[in-house]
């Protein structure tokens, strides 16, 4: 007899629940890497091979159908040439590592351009790559993608050169050409984004930097680029940050999904001062909400529990609220403060939460979903719990 793990709800818990909307193919992923599919099936030591992974956390498919993964757990970054069509397909490329069966930080060696110390973060547009390599705190460029495995990168971001790995270059506080512990990076339009975690903040430089080192111009979620308070040193806010990871943009709108705080902030318009208060986020009735699902145990259709990544598809906004194990889908043109999402993958309804719905991993089920990202209507999500990244396309 199967014991289910699912908590049991509370009687005075309301039974009208918003019927969803299908965010993603309902037959779920057509394409599953990593981790097979396998019900209640035990976690097993992964060995690192060109077909594993291990808590993935960023993922992003370039225009020509190359796909580009940081597998965080293996420290490296890992390749396939062509959009994978069929499940466990092997990486042609990696970086980070000497072979495809060794893993370790900076391979187990010294911080080089090619190597990677907890990659989370990656972006891809027009052949340019960008990998936000975490715990050596900086970002690496590449102005078209690799070719060869173990390419060195061209570009560093948040250190004066490829050797070095401090965070904030060594500095007692950070400044605008330093970097700690940055998850998130986004391109969009020659634009870059990173999510400087570690600093609560968000950088953005105007355009893609050619020169190592270069500073950011443009810093929000401190006054200044000297400065790295959670929440802007204030109580929570629409100006602060607590622990922003994950970046998009639709057209002049910015979205940075604040994991910290449990919220999406919204620019409605793009922000051009050190600093600019948001307009108003989601996953919060107010601007001072900080509580994971509004300090409720079960979540809401407008509510959050640590959301890492935000993406743009069509007419949505897509965030992965990581520690509710879903996808959420937010109608671009009725975004509000506090609006409720409209679309969902991972779980049955909006009130529902749990790894795997509470069961073993399936095509449709997520466990701690760190990434998306959306290429034409296809979804590429690091489904970190569950060690694998899921290719599935979504419902138009």
């Amino acid at each position: 007899m199967r014991v289910s793990l699912r908590p049991v709800r509370k009687s005075f818990e309301s039974a009208q629940i918003a019927a969803p909307l299908n965010l993603l193919d309902e037959r779920g992923a057509s394409v599953v890497l990593g981790q097979a599919v396998a019900s209640f099936a035990l976690v097993e030591p992964i060995a690192p091979r060109a077909d594993t992974l291990f808590g993935p956390r960023g993922a992003a498919l370039a225009e020509n159908g190359a796909l580009c993964v940081a597998d965080t757990g293996h420290h490296r970054l890992l390749i396939w040439n062509e959009c994978p069509t069929r499940d466990g397909t092997s990486a042609d490329l990696l970086i980070g590592q000497p072979s495809f069966t060794a893993e370790g930080r900076n391979g187990h060696g010294p911080v080089t351009a090619a190597t990677l110390n907890v990659p989370t973060g990656v972006a891809v547009e027009d052949g340019i790559l960008a990998v936000a390599d975490a715990w050596n705190h900086r970002v690496l460029i590449w102005r078209s993608l690799p070719t060869d495995s173990n390419q060195p990168a061209d570009v560093v971001l948040g250190q004066a050169d490829f050797a070095s790995g401090a965070p904030n270059r060594g500095r007692s506080t950070p400044t605008a050409d330093s970097l700690n512990w940055c998850y998130g990076v986004t391109i969009s339009h020659g634009t870059l984004y990173v999510a400087d975690a570690g600093n609560r903040r968000v950088l953005k430089w105007n355009g893609i930097p050619d020169a190592n080192g270069a500073p950011a111009d443009l810093v929000l979620g401190q006054r200044d680029f000297d400065t790295r308070d959670e929440n802007g040193g204030h109580a929570p806010s629409a100006s602060g940050m607590r622990w922003p990871h994950g970046v998009a943009v639709d057209g002049d709108r910015l979205f940075v999904a604040d994991a910290g705080n449990n919220r999406i902030m919204v620019w409605s318009e793009a922000p051009d001062e050190n600093g600019a208060p948001c307009d108003f986020v989601l996953g919060q009735a107010s601007m001072a909400g900080v509580d994971h699902n509004k300090a409720s145990y079960y979540p809401t259709a407008a509510s959050l529990n640590m959301p890492y990544s935000v993406a743009v598809s069509n007419r949505r906004l897509i965030a992965a609220d990581t520690a509710n194990c879903r996808l959420v889908g937010y109608d671009l043109e009725r975004l509000e403060q506090d609006a409720a999402a409209r679309w969902l993958a991972g779980q049955s309804t909006f009130e529902d939460k749990g790894e795997n719905r509470w069961g073993g991993s399936q095509r449709d089920s997520l466990c701690w979903p760190y990434g998306v990202a959306i290429c034409g209507a296809t979804a590429v999500i690091a489904d970190s719990g569950n060690n694998r990244v899921l290719i599935w396309e979504a419902v138009q």
